[in-house]
């Protein structure tokens, strides 16, 4: 068990502020993503980690084999709002120096949380294919953001994520989940198109933030050991709920704003703001 005085340590860095450079946000706002370095430290990740790891396992209900699942089952074990199952996964859910980079990154002036996710690219586990977020959430501005933290290092073999920079401009496939579909149709348009892909390992502590319409996928997971990351997607924190346009958003509307009017803001306790100015 780790020390109260360490516990006190970790806490404190969550909650303190992340210098985000000048160029970090112009990358975000031109590529759609940017990639940060030392943004948590190892203490952080594995105290946490493994806090979330043992909630994944508790409420994981995917287990067929491999061979018999989807293309969507074999990407990841995908567990959401661990923050409402435990009172340290929510600390870190909650961290106001994460929230505070994406409050820097989308250049608003605070953000709720959308939902959080575990993401756990079993050994084997297939691709994910491309796709954008957004096409999921009844959200009706764009200013929508993801951070992907690997909680640990994350070498090629293990499928860390990968954009196509600069395809959040853009309304191609905005209309397509998730799936084999996906995967075929949009790589060959971004290929069209001439989107640079961005496909690269993670170090330990480092973590990425993409827009909700920036397109992205990850390869498979040819090691021996689960790829463990956990993810919080936030919004501008002046967000409105848009009329949902899919059965999916009809779904998320339900599960994760509460069911808010359309045309306001997703201010239930599903949404709390994590950082403001």
């Amino acid at each position: 068990m780790i020390v109260q005085t360490d516990k006190k340590a970790l806490l404190e860095e969550l909650n303190t502020p992340y210098q985000v450079p000048a160029e970090a946000i112009d990358t975000y706002r031109t590529k759609g993503y940017v990639k940060l370095k030392q943004v948590l430290s190892p203490a952080v990740l594995e105290y946490y980690g493994s806090i979330i790891s043992e909630q994944v396992v508790r409420l994981n209900t995917l287990t067929k084999p491999m061979e018999e699942r989807t293309t969507y089952e074999r990407a990841f074990l995908q567990i959401m709002n661990l923050w409402r199952e435990d009172d340290e996964v929510k600390e870190f859910v909650f961290s106001r120096r994460l929230a505070q980079i994406a409050t820097d990154l989308m250049e608003v002036n605070g953000v709720r949380l959308y939902h959080d996710q575990a993401l756990y690219k079993e050994p084997s586990g297939g691709i994910t294919p491309w796709h954008a977020d957004q096409f999921y959430w009844p959200l009706a501005s764009p200013k929508t953001i993801t951070v992907w933290i690997p909680l640990q290092e994350t070498p090629m073999q293990m499928g860390p994520l990968a954009f196509a920079e600069g395809s959040q401009h853009v309304e191609i496939g905005r209309d397509i989940e998730i799936s084999d579909d996906s995967e075929r149709i949009l790589s060959d348009e971004l290929q069209r198109q001439n989107f640079p892909m961005n496909d690269t390992p993670f170090d330990l502590g480092e973590v990425s933030y993409h827009a909700g319409w920036t397109f992205h996928r990850a390869g498979p997971n040819t090691s021996d050991r689960p790829r463990k990351v956990m993810t919080m997607i936030y919004m501008d924190q002046d967000q409105v709920v848009m009329q949902p346009r899919n059965s999916y958003q009809v779904a998320d509307l339900a599960a994760w704003l509460d069911n808010a009017p359309v045309g306001s803001k997703p201010s239930s306790y599903l949404n709390p703001v994590l950082f403001s100015y």
